[in-house]
């Protein structure tokens, strides 16, 4: 009895000592949290950029200070991880390097992320309860982004209806038809297809219509996904609705034109979607590189990964 005893206690030991080596070992794995130099803060209000430094720099910056436990191996590396993903899809010390309208869209699409309980993320809140957002600062927030130009941008041009617009390519010839940096085409006919959803989101008083073509109507109505390629939406976008003196809301002026079309093979880069923007009554072709849609995917990443990186889609 004794000898078995002493044997089973020989083991928990070596196991003991062995776990205690490899956590040891592990330690000098652990990935170095480094923040290099700013190029140039964000500048925003004082009471703007207290809200961001309490809930996001610590991923989205160069100022990343993870606590004690974060350094440490097995953490650190899901810590090192969260920063390296933060900082890519935007970083607050190097505000600089995005044009002028994608920092307009990173802030909006950042209150609607806030606003939406995604972000900060939930295990990073639960360490750090300072993070948290109150309704207050949420407040703050939106007051902010409602005064940038981009939220009042209205087309001044002559209200024109949906059908005005498509019917101009809608026999074209396929070189007429406008085409994204990244391949992405303008598809005429959507107008046709079935609409999914009306929306009205945030970040600029819009009304959006979504339609969906046959392929992507019926993986939503069948539940499948990850959507399979073939699968197209549309997003028609209007401007600042109007509401008559009667109570009516109609929509404003014709803003632009969003496409997402599955291709895994040919968009793997961008989670399998291909993204385009049309914007104006010409249509034009947004993006002045071919990897203007990694903005796109970033913030589908963010908001959508649940729904294969598709908003408004009703998949419950």
């Amino acid at each position: 009895m004794k000898k078995k005893r002493s044997i089973a206690y020989r083991r928990v030991v070596f196991v003991i000592s062995a776990l205690a080596v490899g956590f040891v070992l592990l330690q000098f794995a652990s990935p170095a949290i480094v923040n290099p130099p700013a190029t140039k803060e964000i500048s925003a209000p004082e009471e703007v950029t207290r809200i961001l430094k309490q809930a996001c720099y610590d991923c989205h910056s160069n100022a990343a200070n993870p606590a004690w436990y974060g350094r440490i191996a097995p953490a650190s590396f899901l810590v090192a991880h969260d920063i390296r993903e933060g900082r890519s899809r935007f970083n607050f010390s190097e505000w600089d390097k995005n044009p002028p309208v994608v920092q307009e869209l990173l802030l909006w699409e950042m209150v609607n992320a806030i606003e939406q309980g995604k972000m900060p993320l939930s295990r990073y809140s639960l360490l750090h309860s300072g993070s948290r957002v109150s309704a207050s600062d949420l407040a703050i927030l939106k007051k902010y982004v409602n005064t940038l130009p981009g939220r009042h941008k209205v087309d001044t041009a002559p209200i024109v209806k949906p059908d005005t617009i498509t019917s101009k390519l809608a026999d074209a010839k396929p070189s007429q038809v406008p085409v994204s940096l990244n391949g992405v085409p303008y598809y005429p006919d959507y107008k046709n297809w079935k609409i999914i959803s009306v929306t009205d989101k945030y970040d600029g008083g819009s009304m959006r219509v979504v339609y969906a073509n046959a392929m992507m109507y019926n993986a939503i109505k069948s539940k499948k996904m990850p959507f399979p390629d073939g699968a197209i939406m549309v997003k028609a976008v209007w401007g600042k609705e109007q509401e008559s003196s009667d109570g009516i809301v109609r929509p404003g002026n014709f803003q632009n034109v969003q496409v997402m079309v599955k291709d895994s093979r040919k968009y793997a880069a961008t989670e399998g979607w291909g993204f385009a923007k049309f914007d104006g009554l010409g249509l034009k072709p947004y993006g002045k590189t071919a990897i203007f849609d990694r903005t796109c995917i970033n913030c589908h990443r963010l908001l959508a990964p649940e729904s294969d990186f598709v908003f408004n889609v009703p998949t419950k």
